[in-house]
Formats: structure tokens, sequence, C-alpha cells
């Protein structure tokens, strides 16, 4: 496999990323800030995976906002 180092998505699930957001900033802030519904109405990281892997813009946004949630909290790498 190939490694990606300047590429802090890769190796990344977007289930993984949903869910870090979501414990991170809860629902109604993400829904705030990226306005989906999927993160206002019932939200749940199924309906949100599902709708994200079939909307690449949405899903970039996402991407996006945990990129810029990394760089205020980075996740310490176990060795």
């Amino acid at each position: 496999m190939e490694t990606q180092p300047n590429n802090p998505l890769h190796g990344v699930k977007l289930e993984q990323i949903v869910t870090d957001l979501e414990a991170h900033y809860g629902w109604e802030y993400m829904g705030h800030t990226i306005n989906i519904r999927c993160f206002k109405d019932n939200p749940t990281v199924k309906s949100s995976l599902k709708f994200l892997r079939r909307t690449p813009w949405a899903r970039t946004k996402v991407e996006n906002m945990y990129l810029k949630m990394l760089k205020k909290n980075p996740i310490k790498k176990e060795s």
C-alpha cells in the first residue's frame, strides 16, 4: 500500500470523520455550520454517511471541517 505522508485524511474512514466531528461539535453545531438536512433533521451517523457518500460537495465540506478540527486539536497517534 502506498503511503501518503502529506495527506492527513489518508486511511481515515468517513464514518470515523463523522463520529469524531459529532463527538467534538455535536449535531446542532454541525447542522448550523454545514447546512445539510442529514445533520439537522433526526441526525444519525448512518443517514449522514449515506448522504455524504452520494454528495461530493457535502463530503468535501465535512472533510474540511474535520481538517480544521484536527488543526486546532491534534489527535495523538499511538506508536
